[in-house]
């Protein structure tokens, strides 16, 4: 699949809004839930495509972006990484911030499609790595991490791996309340109360913890 194709499929399922707690940062987003997972499973019979996490500014990254436009200072002149980026609204806001360089890491092409499309949309430069990156050293000053716990397979790979690179890293973990979040082993940041899609997350509001993960 070509990248014109790519994101011809976001512009069409798609619409620009305001990202939640972040009215100033614009995503492509879907209205709703049904709509656009039934257009990517029509798509996925012919391309091979991901379910589309990429169509909605998730809560972690919402708390991520509303935190980093809040505390400049942490991340000006920073190398950042917004990890398992989705939208990228984390990174995008975290270049709004004074960032001197962030790198979106997402392991779907499709989510690199949207990543490109939102960057332009908010006149940013944000760098694309469409690549499975646990495991590997990160080059980083700061990496975000946006709700990345909802499923135990994934957790039990990620959470390791971001504890040995929090030894020499400084990494911010958003969790609204999924299954499989650490338990211990962090410093609290902030605390949001983020508006949510209902069909999405069965209710309108999820609160989400901002920590710092500790190794």
């Amino acid at each position: 699949m070509t990248p014109h194709t790519r994101a011809g499929f976001i512009r069409a399922q798609t619409r620009p809004a305001p990202a939640p707690l972040c009215p100033d940062i614009m995503a492509y987003q879907a209205s709703e839930i049904t709509p656009i997972w039934q257009a990517s499973e029509d798509f996925l019979d012919h391309h091979g495509i991901a379910p589309p996490y990429w169509a909605f500014v998730w809560p972690g990254s919402a708390a991520l972006a509303r935190y980093s436009l809040d505390h400049p200072a942490a991340l000006q002149g920073r190398r950042i990484i917004d990890f398992a980026a989705g939208s990228g609204v984390a990174g995008i806001a975290a270049l709004r911030a004074g960032a001197a360089q962030v790198t979106a890491i997402d392991i779907d092409p499709m989510a690199g499609a949207a990543l490109a499309l939102n960057a332009e949309l908010n006149g940013v430069n944000l760098m694309i790595d469409i690549a499975d990156r646990v495991g590997s050293p990160l080059a980083a000053d700061l990496i975000l991490c946006g709700d990345i716990c909802y499923e135990s397979p994934m957790a039990a790979r990620i959470l390791p791996w971001l504890r040995h690179l929090a030894c020499s890293t400084e990494i911010w973990l958003a969790e609204p309340g999924r299954a499989y979040a650490p338990r211990e082993g962090f410093a609290p940041l902030a605390c949001y109360a983020v508006p949510v899609l209902r069909d999405l997350e069965s209710c309108t509001t999820r609160t989400t913890h901002l920590v710092r993960l500790l190794p």
